[in-house]
């Protein structure tokens, strides 16, 4: 997946209710367009299949069918790649996953755009229970051996990287995108969106209940520590906590006891 420039503030409103309530298309456009977002019958009906069949059965027979029909919908899907119960998929064809990677139950993939790549799945990965990888027109790259917990959410307006071997903690969450807020006379709502992106690096560690805010950069090996908000450059190596999140130390060099 290629590197995608920042994008520019959006003067545009661009809330999903003007799409899901948009009385100039039938229902059945408008589901075609948030969920399974390719035109065509043939398209629809895979996904119906897949997710008619598939998604809600437990046990082995469930493992099974999904690792048999969820190829059929996806971009692209790896070696012994293993789906929990009601895993949503959302723009399944923009969604690419690497080998032995485990996606557990509850999850969403969400790669929604109309001009993204969408979500990006190395090899290796563990994505837990609960997580949602969530693109609104931007893309996701989890890189190979990310290990992310339990009730998650990762969102993307840009372009968001999880770099080889992290750690994520429960409840983390990445939001690749913000509100444009500089009017009074309006709601928040309604005004425009900018997104900068996130990057966070190889070998890092986020603790739990850990916010990362759109156009931060972690670099590699840092460690940021439960409850923290990352806003801005957190160097490599170091240790981070707080709100705003604030290096303790560098981890190259010993404590001081």
């Amino acid at each position: 997946m290629t590197a995608r420039p920042p994008r520019e503030p959006d003067p545009r409103i661009t809330v999903i209710q003007q799409e899901l309530f948009d009385a100039r298309r039938s229902k059945a456009d408008k589901y075609r367009a948030l969920v399974v977002g390719r035109p065509g019958v043939w398209a629809l009906v895979k996904y119906e299949l897949a997710a008619m069949l598939a998604s809600w059965v437990p046990g082995a027979i469930g493992l099974w069918l999904r690792s048999t029909f969820y190829p059929l919908v996806l971009g692209s899907v790896g070696r012994n790649v293993v789906f929990g119960v009601n895993v949503t998929l959302r723009h399944p064809h923009k969604i690419h996953i690497g080998d032995n990677v485990v996606i557990d139950d509850w999850c969403c993939l969400d790669a929604k755009g109309t001009d993204n790549q969408g979500i990006a799945i190395g090899s290796g990965v563990f994505v837990g229970r609960n997580t949602i990888l969530s693109c609104k027109n931007g893309d996701i790259l989890i890189e190979d051996r990310a290990n992310i917990g339990f009730n998650c959410e990762v969102f993307s307006a840009s372009r968001v990287r999880i770099g080889k071997d992290i750690l994520m903690a429960a409840y983390t969450y990445l939001v690749g995108g913000d509100h444009l807020y500089d009017r009074t006379d309006i709601p928040v709502l309604q005004q425009g969106r900018t997104a900068r992106g996130i990057d966070v690096g190889d070998g890092v560690w986020l603790g739990a209940h850990v916010v990362v805010t759109d156009g931060s950069t972690i670099g590699r090996d840092a460690i940021i520590g439960a409850g923290a908000v990352v806003v801005g450059e957190i160097p490599e190596f170091a240790i981070a906590t707080g709100i705003p999140a604030k290096v303790m130390r560098d981890r190259r060099q010993k404590a001081e006891g």
